[in-house]
């Protein structure tokens, strides 16, 4: 997973950038859940960005419930995401609507495209029976 993280000058946060790679790479199952993800550190060398960025990427990436931090252990991709109400669910998926459609306008990425384009994945991913 290391060697796909990258930064791009485009707008967005470093720190957005990076739990954006991380959570996408969760979503296509390229990380599987209970897998161990780079330090923090290696991912600041890597990156050659500050520590802190790094940090307050996966601080960001655990709050969606899609990695834990295990002190002294490492940081891990969640083995299964806890069961919300339907409110909560609600307003969280609202939420993270108003979010991709910010993040993809900074990127320049028309906001239905990208919607599109997540209808596409999912109905792949179903196909392969992920």
């Amino acid at each position: 997973m290391l060697e796909t993280l990258h930064i791009e000058n485009n707008g967005v946060p470093i720190y957005i950038q990076i739990r954006d790679q991380i959570l996408a790479a969760i979503g296509l199952g390229t990380l599987k859940p209970g897998e161990r993800l780079p330090t923090m550190r290696e991912v600041a060398v890597a990156l050659r960005v500050d520590l802190n960025t790094v940090k307050h990427a996966y601080d960001s990436a655990q709050k969606t419930r899609a990695i834990t931090l295990v002190k002294a252990r490492g940081t891990f991709v969640a083995e299964h995401p806890p069961k919300i109400d339907l409110d909560s669910r609600d307003q969280k998926l609202e939420r993270l609507a108003y979010q991709s459609i910010a993040t993809a306008n900074a990127a320049g990425i028309d906001p239905a495209s990208l919607g599109n384009r997540i209808i596409e994945i999912t109905l792949r991913q179903i196909a392969q029976g992920k």
